[in-house]
């Protein structure tokens, strides 16, 4: 089967007090619970149905187990790309994110609820929304690819590549930090140029996020899963930099992590993705089977 070759609508198309929201949308028909994945930067909801690869797709992969699927182009991205100036504003873009969600799920059916996954620089709206009041009716949360420390290897790299007129070569060295090792990747993903968008301006500023990154974990009640690949190359891999991510979420009933196997920063379109996908998928299953056996319980309008 080819990327082509699928029911999934990469043109589903919602409006939020005027700005159009977009993103692929892969239904089960009765679903155990709805995965909402939001993407990192300089890429669209197409992170998560890597091309020509369905074989690594979550978008497809998520049915197929019986989960509806709702890839999400963050507020800035995809359709909103044109509103990106007036979205600068944290909470607009949680409000913007929650609101897209209601209206492209509508009154199709959710399970258990809604689990939400974030990558990389979707880990800030992730985290925040998480930690909204909103987001004690979330099934719980997948984290990947963010941390607190960058690698050794990309600290400079990523400071001189913030300055303006960055060299040819420390541009393809910052690809290189972002995508780590290519033979982690199926042929023609390696960069992202099949994935790849303008990146909204106040990005900017959400790469901060992880300076405040304490203040926002405990305000997160649900369950947590952390994971970083084993070639990580943007953020501190390993057992310490998983335990001290782990650590700040003081307020989660449950906090899991997870070191991939033989997986790069991308986890999403890398040649273990499936492998990644399911462990996720089993997560937000256990997530699922918590809420209804009231293991835990949400703390609304704390």
């Amino acid at each position: 089967m080819t990327h082509s070759d699928s029911d999934v609508d990469p043109a589903r198309l919602v409006h939020v007090d005027g700005i159009a929201m977009s993103a692929l949308v892969a239904e089960a028909p009765a679903p155990r619970a709805v995965v909402v994945a939001l993407h990192g930067g300089a890429t669209t909801a197409a992170y998560f149905d890597c091309p020509n690869r369905p074989d690594l797709s979550l978008v497809r992969l998520g049915p197929a187990l019986g989960f509806t699927v709702v890839a999400l182009d963050r507020p800035g991205y995809g359709a909103s790309a044109p509103w990106a100036a007036e979205l600068a504003s944290p909470e607009r873009r949680i409000d913007l994110a929650y609101a897209a969600v209601d209206a492209l799920l509508d009154s199709r059916p959710r399970g258990a609820g809604v689990f939400l996954m974030a990558h990389s620089l979707g880990c800030e709206l992730g985290i925040r929304m998480a930690g909204d009041k909103r987001g004690a009716d979330l099934l719980g949360l997948e984290l990947a690819g963010t941390g607190r420390r960058h690698h050794e290897k990309s600290v400079e790299i990523l400071a001189a590549t913030k300055e303006p007129g960055a060299s040819r070569q420390m541009r393809i060295a910052l690809r290189d930090v972002l995508w780590g090792a290519r033979h982690l990747y199926p042929p023609g993903i390696y960069g992202g140029a099949a994935l790849a968008s303008a990146t909204p301006a106040y990005e900017a500023e959400a790469r901060k996020f992880s300076q405040d990154l304490g203040a926002f974990a405990e305000r997160v009640r649900i369950p947590v899963q952390y994971t970083l690949g084993e070639h990580e190359s943007v953020w501190s891999p390993g057992p310490e930099a998983l335990a001290d991510i782990a650590a700040l979420f003081t307020a989660s009933p449950r906090v899991a992590v997870n070191e991939q196997a033989d997986s790069p920063h991308n986890l999403s379109v890398g040649l273990t993705a499936r492998a990644y996908h399911l462990k996720v998928l089993s997560f937000a299953e256990q997530c699922a089977v918590a809420r209804e056996n009231a293991e835990w319980a949400p703390s609304r309008g704390a």
